[in-house]
């Protein structure tokens, strides 16, 4: 089975994402990823809209509260069909169960089958430094990372959200089929924007990513397609 490429639709508005995707062929059935940006300004209903046009969804939101409010926002999220969304592993081993828990009941209520739940460990934009002066974790980055993952797994969760130097650290501690999904993917001839951790789609694979994320290379490409189709055969070359 391919490992998933998923596109980030960072746009305003469904009008813009739906004008992207409709340069794509018809019948191209993509997984994409729906971040707080277009969320918030449409709500569940371009959740529905992707799912009419056949596409697998990544509902990031990256939920980060106390237990019970996680557990009832994730009930919620549970029944809209998604296949994968997230929540912060920082909230402790009892947010993340709530959130487990929170996901499958919605699940259940609206019989679908379950997301998978993904852990954010350290932002892809976060530096060591920022990390140690700002959050106050005198760890380094990849101990950081590999104790959320290690913490998400135990609680319940899927997997986990990390940069692709995190990927070996992570599956030596949790095993292969604990999923690494890694944002920050830039091919080597783009620029890396505000990505801190990033690295190229190839690098990526050879890490043993579980699916990556890419969003401007391919949102604000000339040709989006041609440039989806370039990033892909970089992705899953052997």
């Amino acid at each position: 089975m391919t490992k998933p490429l998923i596109i980030a639709l960072d746009f305003p508005d469904w009008p813009t994402a739906e004008a992207f995707l409709d340069q794509f062929p018809k019948g191209e059935h993509l997984f994409v990823k729906v971040g707080m940006e277009l969320f918030y300004k449409t709500g569940p209903d371009v959740i529905r809209a992707l799912k009419a046009r056949g596409h697998r969804i990544f509902l990031d939101l990256k939920l980060h509260d106390i237990p019970n409010t996680v557990h009832s926002a994730l009930t919620v999220i549970g029944q809209l069909g998604v296949d994968y969304t997230t929540i912060h592993a920082a909230g402790g081993s009892e947010m993340l169960q709530a959130g487990v828990a929170g996901l499958k009941a919605g699940a259940t209520k609206a019989q679908v089958k379950p997301a998978k739940l993904l852990a954010i460990t350290q932002l892809t934009s976060t530096s060591q430094s920022q990390m140690q002066t700002e959050q106050l974790v005198q760890a380094t980055l990849p101990e950081s990372v590999t104790n959320y993952a290690q913490i998400a797994q135990q609680a319940g969760c899927d997997g986990v959200v990390c940069s692709v130097q995190e990927v070996p650290l992570i599956h030596a501690q949790t095993g292969i089929d604990f999923d690494c999904v890694t944002p920050g993917i830039r091919p080597a001839t783009s620029q890396t924007n505000d990505q801190k951790r990033s690295a190229t789609p190839l690098a990526a694979a050879q890490a043993g990513s579980s699916a990556i994320v890419i969003g401007r290379p391919i949102t604000q490409a000339t040709n989006p397609y041609q440039a989806y189709q370039t990033i892909k055969a970089e992705w899953e070359q052997k």
